[in-house]
């Protein structure tokens, strides 16, 4: 695995120059003066959002970019392409981290000692050393956790119930019955999870030609049978009119909005049962590191430090566009600022049971092959 210093740029600066090797060349000490003040963020929506950035370049008096893409893999073809030089923090799904970007060099680690005590106070399932913040040896910690949910269909309960919906599960989609009675989230990754997961197959392993084979078939099927196909603004007015009584790849995260508007019978479903380990559910958990850029910003760490408070933890969980737990609220003190509304919102009722049905997203072997079958599948929807 290739090893990255641990020392930020700053720390390696200040250590040359009280060894007495002198000052970095004039280019390189000008373009780390001009970054002191500088930030920039590659991420999920949400930290992206002037209620969240504000503060920050208020505080810091910084100028802060922040890019939202909605696919993991992008956002780290952009860091391979060369985007290390521009980016300060990346903030993708859990497995990237670990196993993805730090063993090609992408991302630096942490100093544990600065940062593991922010664990502590985060919900017990996520004190350290947690699994997808460290590295594969247990070594290094690799970035910082706060949003998380799970993520598997939508309903309204006004057309599925929620106890139907978790007994039959992913089979709502598998029932001839239910052709046009609805719709499909645009995601990529996701969708390609879920159309294995209602065939019967765990995605998260290699697969064999009639495992994929019947993945084709089901990605046909299901799409074929689809209402629409669309964003999360799309699904939720879907829902709410009653086009459609669920859809597939949605949780928290999507079904939230419509929730905190008032509409409660909008509901993430995580199924009873599946295949994944007797499991049939998938959560998210979004980790944020440091980007192996040659001059990374000083700012990267204040960030990751600043978005742990208390009070700034609780507006990430309702930055504008969608709304999520977040693992500060093992902290009483950023528990006590969400509404009665606002956890409902979040279906903090279900939540802990919800992601024990669960398994964590991960990297399915053979994305790309599935992920052709599945756009051809689109394609021929037409």
């Amino acid at each position: 695995m290739h090893r990255l210093p641990r020392r930020t740029l700053l720390q390696t600066v200040a250590a040359a120059a009280a060894s007495g090797l002198g000052a970095l060349p004039f280019a390189s000490r000008r373009a780390l003066a001009q970054r002191a003040n500088e930030l920039n963020i590659l991420c999920w929506e949400g930290y992206n959002s002037a209620q969240v950035l504000d503060p920050f370049r208020q505080a810091k008096g910084a100028t802060v970019r922040a890019e939202s893409l909605t696919n993991d893999p992008t956002m780290i073809n952009r860091l391979r392409a060369g985007e290390t030089n521009v980016w300060d923090l990346i903030n993708v799904n859990n497995p990237w981290a670990r196993e993805v970007m730090y063993p090609e060099g992408l991302i630096t680690p942490l100093p544990r000692a600065e940062f593991e005590p922010f664990f502590e106070l985060m919900l017990p399932e996520f004190h350290p050393p947690y699994k997808w913040a460290m590295s594969a040896d247990g070594n290094d910690l690799l970035g910082i956790v706060q949003r998380f949910g799970p993520y598997s269909f939508v309903v309204n309960t006004d057309a599925v119930s929620r106890a139907t919906a978790e007994d039959v599960g992913w089979d709502l989609f598998n029932d001839p019955a239910n052709a046009g009675k609805y719709g499909i989230l645009e995601s990529d990754d996701w969708n390609v999870f879920n159309i294995f997961v209602v065939a019967g197959i765990d995605p998260f392993r290699e697969h064999s030609a009639d495992e994929l084979a019947k993945f084709e078939e089901t990605a046909r099927r299901v799409f074929g049978g689809a209402k629409l196909v669309g964003d999360i603004a799309t699904m939720n007015q879907a829902l709410i009119s009653g086009e459609i009584g669920f859809h597939m790849t949605g949780g928290t995260y999507s079904a939230s909005p419509a929730r905190a508007d008032g509409n409660p019978n909008i509901r993430g479903i995580t199924p009873l049962r599946g295949p994944m380990d007797g499991k049939g559910g998938i959560a998210w958990i979004e980790i944020t590191s440091t980007v192996a850029n040659p001059q990374l910003s000083p700012l990267a760490q204040e960030f990751l430090k600043y978005v742990q408070d208390p009070e700034v933890a609780h507006v990430v969980a309702f930055a504008e566009g969608t709304f999520n737990p977040v693992t500060q609220m093992g902290d009483p003190r950023c528990f006590a600022l969400f509404t009665a509304e606002e956890l409902d919102a979040i279906q903090w009722d279900s939540l802990e049971e919800e992601m024990a049905r669960c398994v964590e997203y991960d990297i399915v072997p053979d994305y790309d092959q599935a992920l052709d079958l599945m756009t051809a599948a689109k394609r021929a929807r037409g």
